[in-house]
């Protein structure tokens, strides 16, 4: 059979033939081809995908009305097909906006906000139904009711892919038991092979947002997780965009919309952390690029050959004898008191001396001799330059270069800026006249000038030169010319400008990071740190990290790690993830963890949690399952894991150091008793109480309680090298009386005899009260670890 590619050559036309089959395609026909980009690659994964998007919209929306968030997801097996219902108690979705926010992909309201959010495509939940339609021919069935409505909405609906836009079989309004919320209902091909993702998933969002119920039921299993917090994130503000993570095409179309008409204004308006002081800062530096800067030079005083005195008179005519002299005579003067001089400068000293001498002399000096004074004297002074680039030079470099290698340096540097010129040169500009004059120098003068010395001298030279005074260019202007707006780019990345403000974001903290993972882990130990906020190509992000270490946490194999950005777990694609990498290059061993070779996810029962907070997280992909790897999140991951893991090993270390004083003195109540017995025979003496040598060889606090015709004396001896505080309960089955200051609480029948204090290193605190019945006594001590504790009553 002939192709259709081998036909296109026959006759004439061809571009015309190729120009028929070429056509525009919209986003959502991409994604029918491409599903894989957005995680919908396997039966498996798009049921984890499903779920993840639904359950993101829903805490978003619960969020983002005040709402605690209530989610409830269902998993139903229908043959070779399941139904995810996800519902929520959310403000719900207007009628008109329903249809789109689940069947037009590409459609949401937080795309162009810069603040921390789960979703900003608007992608997610309308590539779901996607999904749905793709592979079980049946619409989504979609239920809201918003606060204060009488009824639900109810609709059935698909993505039409050929125009991107909702396609409705279903509109009617029903009964819904829910006050406000939204529930989705899709029916799809797919498998629970994935279930252990799909758990993670869900316990993770449950760690991660401790403020929300969620419950799953699924086919096999039954989950619900309780709030741990009644708290609510933080509400984030947009803000604007910052100076240092604008691209240059950004930067151009925010100038052609803009109403501002001058930089400063535009600076100001557009930007975030941008003031007067900040917009004047950038300005100056654009006008370093755009117009350069003017090269100041020594008076003529510091040149033999030079007399701006005499260029001067020689460039006025027409003005009389007397005029003229005082005019060039007093210019001379004053150029002379100046150490240095811009052309610029120089213009204003012509101008001002003009001024002074056309008064007293009756004389008018007018813009052509002024002129020509200035281009007079400016060529005077800079008749001789090699003396200032030589100091210059001979500053900027070491004391071992040799006079003539500096005099010829000097020499071909000075040569570049003409007699007469303005003398108006870039930075760049100075950069190659030094890194040429270094060349030849070099290559005649036998003598080497490496990269800091002519860094060095270059420095030299762009500080002596001046800043130019002309007015900046208008933003039109700059707007108009793409060199113009490369330049004023650069000005604002190079200019110090203080980091974004992060009320834009909204951390966990690390309070509730802890919370979380007490909430679903059964640990022995828990730490958490959050970082202070910190900026990566213009936004802001906060890394928080937690550890939970011991108890029921899985002991054997690898440690599990938890990634986290914006609130939302990242289960897949772990190899691939920049907190993957971070957790694998930290050296746990010195944290009390086991890591064969050094490297790589340690060994134990351990969890570590990361979470990235940011208004735009650097995702690998469309589907977000992984953090690239950029150096400012990776340093700041590495900083807040490292946080958490040094309350780690104090805690293994004390661990450890209490294992070994519980082995000591398991062994020293194995062999005093025997040494008491034996001396009780030799001296035949009454029996030796132990538990007092014990207390004080260990160096424990010793409590101890003395009972003798109704007084009650509870002893607290600190034998330890430190002050000891102690919380102290002695339950009584007696009232009792004169109890000294301690709190006593009467609960059926018992009273709680309640005991703060401290106790100084090596002294003793005594509890005194009294009962008059019998009574028993039951002693309960707190403030002190058991291994450091010896109770005697």
């Amino acid at each position: 059979m002939t192709s259709y590619q081998s036909r296109l050559g026959e006759g004439e036309g061809v571009a015309e033939e190729l120009a028929e089959s070429q056509r525009a395609i919209s986003i959502a026909e991409f994604f029918e081809k491409n599903k894989h980009m957005l995680g919908f690659d396997s039966g498996a994964r798009g049921l984890v995908t499903a779920v993840k998007e639904a359950v993101d919209n829903a805490l978003d929306a619960c969020e983002e009305a005040g709402i605690l968030p209530d989610v409830y997801v269902e998993i139903q097996e229908a043959g070779d097909y399941y139904t995810l219902i996800v519902e929520d108690n959310g403000p719900g979705i207007t009628k008109e906006q329903l249809p789109k926010v689940f069947g037009k992909l590409l459609y949401g309201s937080r795309f162009h906000k810069r603040e921390q959010n789960r979703g900003q495509q608007g992608i997610g939940i309308s590539a779901a139904v996607l999904y749905s339609q793709l592979t079980s021919g049946k619409p989504a069935k979609i239920t809201s009711r918003t606060q204060g409505s009488d009824e639900a909405q109810y609709f059935e609906l698909i993505v039409d892919t050929d125009t991107n836009e909702p396609e409705i079989d279903v509109e009617d309004t029903t009964n819904w038991d829910r006050p406000h919320g939204t529930r989705i209902e899709l029916e799809m091909e797919a498998n629970m092979r994935a279930r252990n993702q799909l758990h993670d998933y869900v316990k993770h969002t449950a760690v991660v947002n401790p403020h929300a119920r969620i419950e799953l039921r699924e086919p096999q299993e039954h989950f619900k997780y309780e709030r741990a917090t009644d708290q609510l994130p933080a509400e984030t503000e947009e803000i604007r965009p910052h100076p240092h993570g604008v691209e240059l095409g950004t930067l151009l179309k925010m100038l052609d919309a803009t109403d501002s008409y001058s930089l400063s204004g535009f600076l100001q308006e557009e930007f975030t952390r941008v003031g007067g002081k900040t917009a004047d800062g950038v300005i100056e530096n654009f006008k370093d690029r755009h117009y350069g800067r003017e090269m100041a030079w020594s008076p003529p005083e510091a040149h033999e050959d030079a007399d701006v005195a005499r260029a001067v008179q020689g460039a006025v005519s027409n003005k009389g004898k007397e005029a003229t002299d005082a005019f060039a005579d007093e210019v001379a003067e004053t150029v002379g008191n100046n150490e240095t001089l811009a052309h610029h400068e120089l213009a204003d000293v012509v101008d001002n001396v003009a001024a002074r001498v056309a008064d007293e002399h009756d004389k008018t000096f007018g813009d052509t001799v002024r002129e020509a004074a200035v281009e007079a004297a400016w060529e005077a002074i800079t008749d001789e330059r090699t003396g200032d680039v030589y100091q210059l030079v001979d500053e900027a470099t070491t004391t071992r270069k040799d006079d003539a290698a500096v005099q010829g340096l000097a020499e071909r540097v000075a040569a570049k800026f003409e007699a007469g010129e303005r003398h108006r040169v870039t930075l760049a500009a100075v950069e190659e006249y030094v890194d040429r004059a270094a060349d030849m120098t070099e290559e005649r003068d036998d003598a080497t000038f490496g990269d800091t010395a002519r860094e060095n001298v270059v420095d030299q030279l762009w500080t002596r030169a001046r800043r130019v005074p002309d007015e900046a260019p208008n933003v039109s202007e700059v707007a108009d010319d793409r060199d113009d707006a490369s330049d004023l780019l650069e000005a604002m990345r190079e200019t110090d400008i203080i980091a974004p403000p992060t009320d834009c974001l909204a951390p966990i903290t690390d309070e509730l990071v802890e919370a979380g993972l007490t909430k679903e882990f059964d640990a022995d130990f828990y730490a958490a740190s959050t970082r202070d906020a910190s900026v990566h190509g213009g936004d802001p992000f906060i890394v928080e990290a937690g550890i939970a270490y011991g108890g029921d946490v899985e002991a054997d194999g690898k440690a599990q790690v938890m990634r986290f950005a914006n609130r939302v777990p990242l289960v897949y694609q772990r190899g691939a993830c920049a907190t993957t990498d971070v957790v694998k290059d930290i050296n746990w061993r010195n944290y009390g963890l086991d890591q064969p070779g050094g490297s790589g996810i340690p060994n134990g029962p351990v969890v570590v949690m990361v979470h990235i907070a940011s208004t735009n997280v650097p995702f690998t992909s469309e589907s977000k399952d992984a953090v690239a790897n950029v150096p400012e999140i990776e340093s700041e991951i590495e900083l807040a894991i490292r946080e958490a893991a040094r309350d780690l090993k104090s805690y293994l270390n004390k661990r450890r150091s209490m294992q070994q004083r519980r082995k000591k003195q398991n062994k020293l109540a194995t062999i005093l008793p025997e040494m008491a017995e034996k001396l009780t025979e030799v001296t035949d003496s009454p029996e030796l109480q132990i538990d007092d040598s014990l207390a004080r060889i260990m160096n424990n606090v010793l409590v101890e309680r003395e009972v003798e015709d109704g007084e009650v004396r509870v002893i607290v001896e600190n034998n330890a090298d430190t002050n000891a505080d102690i919380e102290m309960t002695d339950i009584v089955t007696a009232e009792p009386q004169a109890t000294n200051g301690a709190n006593v609480v009467e609960m059926d029948g018992e009273w709680f005899v309640k005991w703060s204090t401290t106790v100084a290193s090596g002294e003793e605190e005594v509890l005194e009260y009294s009962v008059t019945d019998e009574a028993d006594f039951e002693l309960s001590v707190d403030g002190v670890e058991d291994e450091k504790l010896t109770v005697n009553a």
